[in-house]
Parts: structure tokens; C-alpha cells; sequence
């Protein structure tokens, strides 16, 4: 298992792990996370796009993957992700280009299917 599955896996238990312990607060979160995706002013895919971005930024891997997996599913092609990407390397400067890297991993995954 490679490191992109290991990210997901985890996210998945926690996930699962989280509706078993019936968490009022991971359900808020759940559905915060719902309205904040939802299609309003700006498409899901815009939105999944910000997040890419912001991802980067913040050098999350399990939000990276999920969000690219998200974007692409809302549509976006692999060119705007990349340009989601970029924006978060740009914002983040040094820090940021170096967890780009594992962004391109990922869209390598998503956008080979």
C-alpha cells in the first residue's frame, strides 16, 4: 500500500470510527462541510478548487487527496487543478512548493483513471 491509499484508509477508519462513537461534533462538522461544498454563487468545483489551494498552503496530504479526488469529481480538469496548486505555491512560498509535490502525486492517481 502506497502512501496516497495509506492517507485515505486512515481517513476512512477515522471517519468510520467517529459515526460508531456517534460524535455530535464530528456530524456538525459533517454537515458545516455540506453547506460549505454545496453549489451556491460558486460551483462545488470552484470550491473544491480553493481547497486544493488551500491544502497546499497548509500542507495537508489527507485534504490534498481528498480534495483533488473531490475536484475532479465536480469536473475540474487536471490544467485547473494544477492552477489550484500553483496558487497555493504561490501563497505559501518555499514550504508550500515542497507539499506541491505530494498535490502531483496525486493528480498523477487521479487523473491516469
Amino acid at each position: 500500500m502506497d502512501r496516497i491509499d495509506e492517507i485515505k484508509q486512515k481517513r476512512q477508519q477515522a471517519h468510520a470510527k467517529l459515526l460508531l462513537m456517534n460524535s455530535g461534533v464530528y456530524k456538525a462538522f459533517l454537515e458545516m462541510e455540506k453547506a460549505a461544498y454545496g453549489d451556491g454563487a460558486l460551483p462545488k468545483k470552484h470550491k473544491e478548487l480553493i481547497a486544493v489551494g488551500i491544502s497546499v498552503v497548509m500542507d495537508c496530504e489527507s485534504c490534498m487527496q481528498w480534495h483533488i479526488e473531490q475536484a475532479a469529481k465536480a469536473g475540474a480538469t487536471q490544467q485547473e487543478v494544477l492552477e489550484a496548486v500553483e496558487v497555493g505555491m504561490e501563497m505559501g512560498g518555499g514550504r508550500a512548493t515542497v507539499s506541491a509535490r505530494f498535490a502531483l502525486e496525486v493528480m498523477d492517481r487521479v487523473f491516469a483513471k
